[in-house]
């Protein structure tokens, strides 16, 4: 509980840092007047701008941790992310799709797309974690989807009726939350309730299996069906976070290692830790993006993989070291 407090402390204080600065420099009065007169110009950037930027910002990390720490106690693999079933891959697709279909111009359009191709690789998951109770012939398979998802949308990149519809497509895959909205934050939610219900519903099957398969077996719960669950949890959450910002790597591999080693490796007792800390991630690089002096703004994919590949070779080698071990 402690962890968690200080953790949420930094999320809060993260938060105000990304309101309180960007790319626009505000003096102490405009500083003052936002708070006294949030109709003013400046109250305008901070709450109209900023502040549903940065809790967008945080839903989505927040989202991708939680689904990061459920895949990596569910196939109880470090270098599991919320991408490694095809999700996020068939979630891009969607989106993708309905952008080269010229649907951009209706309003949440790309999102139900992006939700709908998550929600469809999540049945399909679904259905076949039913079936593969080994964790590696899931990862193949997700593996397999991941790919197609990759092959359809670059297909889609192939047969884009306009430059201008390739270009969109492409920054929309970056990933984003700029000009998002309070009410973008709202409907969000209404996938990412569902999805943490499910994972922490999910979570004492998480600590049965990191004990093994056969402990988990004795253990009386109902695992088949907590197994669905952690899918299932982990696929609307994912949903949820590529609807929202576009496709986003490294925050769902990086926040369950960083907290893993506090809560004495519990899958269960990670998922808590891990969305925070994923929220504190994707707020940090979200403000990275908007303050490193580019002549455009950085996209946040671009930000999150920068600092993430480096964090994911080290976790790779030390997974290996203890593997060789």
């Amino acid at each position: 509980m402690r962890l968690i407090a200080f953790l949420i402390i930094f999320l809060i204080a993260a938060m105000a840092v990304s309101i309180a600065f960007g790319e626009t420099a505000l003096t102490a009065a405009q500083y003052h007047q936002a708070f006294t007169v949030p109709g003013s110009a400046p109250g305008e950037i901070l709450w109209s701008l900023r502040a549903p930027r940065a809790v967008a910002a945080a839903l989505v990390g927040a989202a991708l941790g939680l689904a990061g720490g459920v895949m990596q106690g569910l196939l109880r693999n470090p270098l599991a992310e919320p991408g490694v079933l095809g999700i996020s891959a068939m979630s891009a697709l969607g989106a993708a799709i309905a952008i080269a279909a010229g649907l951009a111009v209706s309003p949440g359009a790309i999102e139900i797309a992006a939700l709908g191709g998550a929600l469809g690789a999540g049945v399909l998951v679904v259905f076949l974690a039913a079936r593969l109770r080994e964790p590696p012939s899931l990862i193949l398979f997700g593996v397999a989807l991941s790919s197609l998802g990759g092959a359809l949308t670059a297909l889609v990149f192939n047969l884009s009726p306009s430059p201008i519809a390739t270009a969109e497509v492409l920054s929309w895959l970056m990933g984003s939350v700029a000009n998002r909205s309070w009410s973008d934050g709202l409907v969000a939610l209404i996938p990412i309730a569902p999805g943490v219900a499910l994972s922490a519903w999910s979570a004492r099957g998480l600590t049965m299996l990191s004990l093994g398969e056969d402990t988990a077996a004795l253990s009386g719960l109902p695992m088949a069906r907590l197994r669905i669950a952690a899918v299932a949890g982990a696929a609307l959450l994912t949903g949820a976070a590529v609807a929202m910002a576009g496709v986003i790597g490294f925050v769902g591999l990086a926040a369950p290692h960083l907290t893993r080693g506090a809560v004495s490796d519990d899958p269960a007792r990670t998922l808590t830790p891990s969305a925070i800390v994923g929220a504190i991630l994707l707020v940090g690089a979200d403000l990275a993006a908007r303050i490193i002096p580019t002549p455009e703004e950085l996209k946040l994919g671009v930000v999150t993989a920068l600092f993430g590949a480096p964090l994911f070779a080290l976790i790779a080698w030390r997974a290996s070291r203890s593997w060789r071990g």
